[in-house]
């Protein structure tokens, strides 16, 4: 039994033996739901100095305790003073073995009360992934609803695709970790500047996700337009990642496709998928996932003619108007 909690909110960044409970209960978590409870950006902020707030729910065991879950709160910080204001971004996650005892209402209720979250402007949103049934239980407990919609598509038995058409004068070329970092950074912040998360991304994030156990700059996909009176010019790129399970499983992602908003309208998001699919498939996996909008139709249409179907879908929340 999960009883006798201990709550603790901290703004400070995880201690090394904090950040370890965190990945043992994440990884507890996931193994159950099969969804991660965080995404790669609250791992990102986690590590850092700053930028997240944690309450963490501890359960008293034999001359210790232990983590029986925890709330992730990711600042909105905003570094262009003309941009829009960032939500705060709230991720829960409960030890399968404490769950129906209560420890998700603690730390939404220690969450809601903190000053960090009473005073954020302009507010705060909340994911639930992987469609757990206690996500909308606990939104409505605490009078929330639904905002936004991800579906995870999965694409099984991955087989050959038809070569991927580039437009004429187009190249595709692997990421090259220091020298291509400033242009992928352009070309992804206009590829997703309506984007809430992926069009923020900085130097520091890149970084902090090429220092990781999959990053692959192989299958870092650019796809390059050559002048012969000018430099190259990035015209999008098809970020895949492949994902190990603890069983020795292997799954590709299409992680991210991004095309600049001059080259949008020649097929090239299409043929950059196609050519990332086939990169995972020579890798050996034999199904693939990818996260998107439900409302991006566009992407969804492309995505289901290439036998994606919907697997998943994890909601984001807001305090009901």
């Amino acid at each position: 039994m999960c009883s006798d909690l201990r709550i603790e909110f901290s703004e400070a960044a995880p201690s090394a033996d904090q950040l370890h409970a965190l990945r043992e209960v994440a990884t507890a978590a996931q193994s159950v739901d099969g969804a991660p409870p965080f995404g790669d950006q609250t791992w990102v902020e986690l590590s850092r100095a700053s930028g997240v707030a944690v309450c963490y729910a501890w359960q008293p065991v034999t001359g210790a305790e232990r983590l029986a879950g925890a709330g992730v709160v990711v600042l909105g910080q905003t570094e262009d003073a003309a941009q829009e204001a960032v939500p705060h971004t709230l991720e829960l996650v409960v030890h399968p073995e404490c769950r129906q005892q209560g420890v998700a209402r603690r730390l939404g209720s220690a969450l809601s009360s903190s000053p960090l979250t009473q005073q954020a402007s302009p507010g705060v949103r909340a994911w639930a992934h992987g469609g757990h049934p206690g996500g909308p239980q606990l939104a409505a407990h605490f009078g929330w609803a639904p905002v936004r919609q991800l579906w995870q598509m999965r694409l099984e038995n991955v087989v050959r695709l038809p070569a991927a058409e580039l437009p004429a004068g187009v190249r595709l070329q692997s990421f090259r970790p220091g020298e291509d970092d400033q242009a992928w950074l352009s070309v992804n912040a206009a590829a997703f500047a309506d984007h809430p998360e992926q069009g923020r991304l900085g130097l520091e994030d890149l970084q902090a996700r090429m220092a990781e156990d999959w990053f692959s700059a192989e299958g870092f996909l650019l796809a390059w337009e050559s002048h012969d009176d000018a430099a190259d010019h990035l015209l999008g790129f098809h970020w895949t990642k492949i994902h190990t399970h603890p069983d020795g499983h292997r799954e590709g992602e299409v992680y991210v496709v991004g095309v600049a908003p001059e080259a949008q309208g020649r097929s090239l998001g299409a043929a950059l998928t196609v050519a990332g699919i086939e990169h995972l498939r020579a890798q050996g996996v034999d199904s693939v996932i990818l996260y998107v909008d439900a409302d991006n139709t566009a992407a969804v249409r492309l995505y289901q003619k290439l036998g994606f179907t919907v697997s998943a879908t994890d909601t984001q929340y807001a305090p009901a108007a």
